[in-house]
């Protein structure tokens, strides 16, 4: 039987970086996954690239990666959220632009336990990164999925 892997996610958005890192570090994260297509906007605030990379390693001794095979595209972003399109239109085009990258192909289980995949959606129904873990899971099964 194949070891379980503990997957995590998480948006920034209604979240203070005390809040944001004491949930990463009490959750016993090793590695976050930015799965933002823009990650140096002055929107993200303390999770801007060069900002985050430096909190999580010297908070909490934690790994960042930013994955861009699990970013939506600017054309199926900008449809939702700048023309307010929606939102299953949105789920069946990105289900299928990671199907079409095999994504499952591009990362490993192993790299995803104990990791944590961010975005900045403050709740995951409505958010790529509870679609990059269900797809995952769907993909190769015993993933623990935990919305932080």
């Amino acid at each position: 039987m194949k070891k379980s892997v503990n997957l995590f996610t998480i948006g920034f958005t209604q979240k203070n970086a005390k809040k944001f890192f004491d949930s990463l570090i009490g959750a016993g994260v090793k590695t976050v996954i930015d799965t933002r297509l823009n990650n140096i906007s002055q929107l993200a605030g303390f999770t801007k690239r060069v900002d985050i990379e430096y909190f999580l390693q010297e908070i909490g001794n934690i790994k960042y990666i930013h994955i861009l095979d699990l970013a939506p595209t600017k054309d199926i972003l900008d449809a939702y959220k700048k023309n307010k399109g929606d939102w299953d239109i949105y789920e069946q085009q990105f289900l299928k632009l990671m199907s079409d990258r095999k994504i499952e192909k591009r990362i490993t289980p192993e790299l995803l336990d104990s990791a944590c995949l961010l975005c900045s959606e403050a709740k995951p129904h409505h958010c790529h990164r509870r679609l990059v873990a269900e797809y995952l899971n769907n993909q190769w099964g015993n993933i623990d999925i935990c919305h932080l």
